[in-house]
């Protein structure tokens, strides 16, 4: 992506990824290119990428143009990061693995926060969540606009249950965890053995026995995906899971400030719309899995309290020498 132009008769091709053209009325046109790793056409993520896409070249009256790849359209969730810190892309709705840079783990600290409203108030532009994944994001020549939230998450389990950190000890149970620091560590100081199971064998591995069930997501994806091998669905809430909505920096300081204030807008528009219909989405699910007879099992505040005692205690000292002690305090003064 170049800042726009007012005199190239041909399209032009960048190494960044942006296409420079003129439109037939004359003005100087730039081709910005928007993806996610997670997510096609006409799902959730992927429909807000189209829509970010599309306030954007209504915003700038066509001057900037917006080409949108959706999850693989551009090769797996790495290749596809790799690009964007590269500057072959330029905007994204992105959920980074740790592999790619271990401080991108502050996203999974543990017990951050607990409710929709002080999620909303952390994560907006001026939170102070915001303010911690600018700095980390900024590090690897990132802007971070906010969240995408998807909601809080829990553990889904076949045949028994846990809800205290003793229960899980005694039971003996065994979950699969995505593959992303520090989550593991937190479901173990949770009481539960991990496994790091590939998505696509979770299935086989809960009906077979190999691990009790999964944890890490929220109820979305146990419902759609293993309903008939769940039982139960403990919303432990020790993550507030999101997508982020970033620009690469490079790319996004070469365009006008008017186009980057469009840009950060439309982002924040994005996000904001999300939180309510996240949560309305969450609620949705949670009812659907009712009622195909999963038990839905929500702690106490008392419950949810100890575990968030624990978790932190266990967790918390020890991403100090992954994440940096100085984001970490912070993380300790704010977090509810």
């Amino acid at each position: 992506m170049k800042n726009i132009l007012s005199s190239f008769a041909a399209a032009t091709l960048i190494a960044s990824g942006g296409i420079l053209m003129l439109s037939a009325a004359g003005h100087a046109q730039t081709t910005l290119r928007v993806a996610t790793d997670s997510g096609a056409a006409g799902s959730p993520s992927g429909n807000a990428i189209a829509d970010w896409a599309r306030a954007i070249e209504e915003g700038s009256d066509g001057e900037l143009q917006v080409r949108v790849f959706y999850q693989e359209e551009l090769g797996n969730q790495l290749e596809v990061f790799d690009l964007f810190v590269a500057g072959e892309v330029d905007l994204m709705l992105s959920w980074p693995s740790t592999s790619y840079d271990a401080r991108i783990g502050v996203l999974n600290t543990p017990y951050m926060v607990t409710t929709w409203e002080d999620a909303f108030e952390a994560y907006r532009p001026g939170g102070w969540v915001n303010g911690v994944l600018n700095v980390v994001f900024n590090d690897i020549g990132l802007v971070y606009f906010g969240a995408w939230p998807e909601g809080f998450n829990g553990v889904a389990t076949r045949g028994r249950h846990a809800i205290t950190v003793e229960e899980a000890q005694s039971a003996g149970m065994r979950v699969r965890v995505p593959p992303f620091y520090p989550i593991a560590q937190t479901l173990q100081a949770m009481g539960y053995q991990t496994a790091a199971i590939a998505w696509g064998e979770v299935f086989t591995s809960i009906q077979t026995g190999v691990v009790d069930g999964e944890a890490g997501n929220v109820i979305y994806w146990d419902y759609e995906y293993f309903r008939d091998v769940l039982d139960y669905y403990v919303q432990t809430r020790h993550n507030f899971v999101t997508g982020n909505l970033l620009a690469n920096q490079a790319s996004f300081e070469r365009l006008s400030p008017e186009h980057q204030d469009l840009i950060r807008t439309t982002a924040v528009e994005q996000m904001a719309a999300r939180f309510e219909s996240a949560r309305a989405e969450d609620e949705h699910y949670i009812a659907l899995a009712q009622e195909s007879g999963m038990e839905y099992i929500l702690p106490s505040d008392e419950q949810l309290a100890a575990l968030a005692e624990k978790v932190r205690s266990v967790v918390w000292p020890q991403m100090d020498a992954e994440i940096g002690a100085e984001i970490m305090d912070l993380i300790r003064e704010r977090a509810r």
